[in-house]
């Protein structure tokens, strides 16, 4: 029985040449990443932002935002977002944290509710007093960066000083660019995208350890090769993997992304960009980092000398 081939075992992709383009690419991105950063911010949700958050459906026809925003507004309670989402019918109501506590933020609920009760159905209210969306910055701030924190430790000690350094490049360019996804759409950063971050970082770490994984074994087995064209027989060697499993992860969220809901749609979008940029890290931005540094040099020289040397006592 012949097995499924995806990709051709006798691929022969210049993977390493692509990076004239890749780096480029990605350093702009980064640029603009961190432009947006401090000129836009993050569209922080009502988790760290505090303040009522009301999702609501038009019992008929289509929703009128415009007077919803001016009834809304005339509440007294400050600017109001108004926005349509996910169906079509459905629309959401953001008011700012009112001072006075959790008698001022049901107060801001039950004006909602008598003002649109009879055009709409409410969905979703949610209250988040200023305490607790503060405790929810600091927890979700210092999840990940002790997350990123025992990642790049345990790539330390995983790979050689050389692989090592181009595994982190990777990482942290995936994390960057995923920001970037957040300040480019201005997606709603809550506690679900702390979430999704997080996976990202497992995911990239682990489309890392694969292709480092043989390239080691590549540097012992041929230890005359350039390492230009080690690279890529490296990338190519796992480019069926890596094409299966990328495929298979990017259908099943775009299911989420169609048929998952409103709840998780933030979610799916986020892991969807992710995976596409955790693939195209681990083959055009970790590997040809290798390119600029002694990847022959270290322990993995050390060791193979080593074991000869017993071999022939």
């Amino acid at each position: 029985m012949r097995l499924l081939r995806i990709v051709p075992d006798n691929t022969k992709f210049r993977i390493v040449h692509w990076r004239r383009l890749a780096y480029p690419f990605s350093a702009a991105y980064s640029v603009l990443v961190l432009v947006l950063f401090l000129t836009v911010g993050l569209n922080f949700g009502i988790d760290f932002r505090g303040g009522t958050l009301m999702e609501m459906q038009a019992k008929s026809g289509k929703p009128d935002i415009a007077q919803v925003r001016q009834t809304a507004n005339s509440f007294g309670f400050g600017e109001v977002e108004v926005q349509e989402f996910g169906n079509a019918g459905d629309l959401s109501m953001r008011f700012a944290l009112q001072p006075g506590g959790e008698v001022a933020q049901q107060a801001v609920v039950t004006k909602a509710r008598a003002a649109f009760a009879d055009a709409y159905e409410f969905r979703r209210v949610e209250t988040v007093g200023p305490r607790v969306s503060g405790e929810l910055v600091q927890a979700g701030t210092l999840g990940v960066v002790l997350a990123i924190i025992g990642v790049l430790v345990y790539l330390w000690f995983r790979f050689e000083m050389q692989l090592a350094i181009g595994a982190i490049v990777g990482t942290m360019h995936d994390i960057v660019l995923t920001m970037g996804f957040f300040l480019i759409t201005q997606l709603e950063f809550n506690l679900t995208s702390i979430a999704a971050i997080l996976t990202i970082v497992g995911y990239s770490l682990n489309e890392t350890v694969v292709v480092f994984d043989r390239t080691r074994e590549l540097l012992r087995r041929y230890k005359t090769m350039p390492i230009p064209e080690l690279l890529d027989l490296s990338v190519n060697s796992t480019l069926s993997r890596t094409a299966i499993t990328s495929t298979t992860t990017i259908l099943a969220l775009i299911a989420l992304v169609f048929f998952g809901g409103t709840a998780i749609e933030g979610f799916a979008l986020v892991m969807l960009f992710g995976v596409m940029v955790c693939t195209y890290s681990a083959m055009f931005v970790s590997t040809p980092v290798l390119l600029y540094l002694d990847v022959r040099a270290g322990r993995l020289d050390q060791s193979e000398e080593l074991a000869e040397a017993k071999a022939r006592v």
